[in-house]
């Protein structure tokens, strides 16, 4: 077996106490990193030029578990995968305006959130949905659901619990997607013409036995592999594209959510330490944005297209 490559970070990047921070997202025209509270309804932008002086907070309606870029609309809103459905933010004053609901029923829209997603090479938007842990515990009735161009709307993957990451091969053939809770991250069989998914079988699945270990999100590099951050670890693993573990970073929180490249720069969110009596040491940094080089850059991020 080949050797297991290994980084350590011993301090962040930018030190928050995001209550959840998730979905970093790099625009390389700005070159910004941006990232959601969603426990605290925050919108971060940070510029890499200037560094974590430049970091400014927008408030938010709602919470946001995603983000993405608007084909035409740089420099004025991103459109993101919100509380209740899709919607823009005005890059400027955090304004939210609601695209498409998940949902015509108030009560069920008051139950999910949105929690994680990507724009595929056609532009379509995808967006997972999960009970809101602020309303009711997560159970399987979640939704991945897919936002086309032309504002159809389709439920393409049902009874998941926590959906995280999902992401394309570079020959754009395998979709991949983690359902938290099974500490599987899946792929599918993809087409990128209609944007059809099949064939769903296991990729990766985390064998560790920490309490409440578990695939959070990922990001894919230009060699084929996956960077999973492993909730409740302070780890994220490199897997190959057959599904093997080549490398791991570690840091020095243990609830880390999800990682971006930014060149060769890896950046990875984290949220609050869930047991701070226990943990101290990874309550410290709980909340907080870390970075490290690993060498590699990562796949392009597309933009949604209307």
């Amino acid at each position: 077996m080949a050797e297991i490559q290994r980084w350590t970070v011993t301090e962040p990047y930018i030190p928050l106490d995001c209550g959840l921070g998730e979905a970093p997202f790099y625009e390389e025209a700005s070159h910004q990193l941006r990232f959601v509270d969603i426990v605290k309804k925050k919108l971060h932008v940070v510029d890499l030029d200037k560094g974590p002086s430049s970091l400014i907070t927008l408030d938010l309606q709602d919470s946001v578990g995603i983000t993405a870029d608007i084909d035409g609309a740089e420099g004025e809103e991103i459109i993101v995968g919100a509380k209740y459905g899709y919607a823009t933010v005005s890059r400027k004053t955090g304004a939210m305006n609601y695209l498409k609901k998940f949902s015509d029923d108030p009560e069920h829209g008051k139950r999910i959130r949105s929690n994680d997603g990507a724009v595929d090479t056609s532009g379509r938007f995808w967006v997972g949905t999960m009970n809101d842990p602020a309303v009711t515990d997560p159970t399987d009735v979640g939704v991945v659901f897919r936002l086309d161009p032309d504002m159809t709307l389709h439920r393409m993957i049902e009874k998941v619990t926590i959906p995280n990451s999902i992401g394309w091969s570079e020959d754009d053939k395998t979709m991949f997607f983690t359902d938290s809770p099974t500490k599987t991250i899946s792929k599918f069989d993809y087409d990128a013409a209609t944007g059809n998914i099949s064939n769903r079988r296991p990729y990766f699945k985390y064998e560790g036995d920490e309490d409440g270990a578990a695939p959070d999100g990922f990001a894919i590099d230009t060699q084929g592999c996956l960077w999973t951050a492993v909730y409740g670890t302070g780890k994220v693993l490199r897997v190959s594209p057959e599904g093997k573990l080549m490398g791991e970073i570690k840091l020095p929180t243990r609830c880390v959510t999800c990682p971006r490249f930014a060149g060769e720069d890896l950046f990875i969110t984290s949220a609050a330490e869930e047991d701070p009596k226990a943990h101290p040491e990874s309550a410290k940094y709980g909340g907080s944005v870390f970075k490290v080089n690993v060498g590699v850059h990562g796949m392009p991020i597309r933009k949604w297209r209307r």
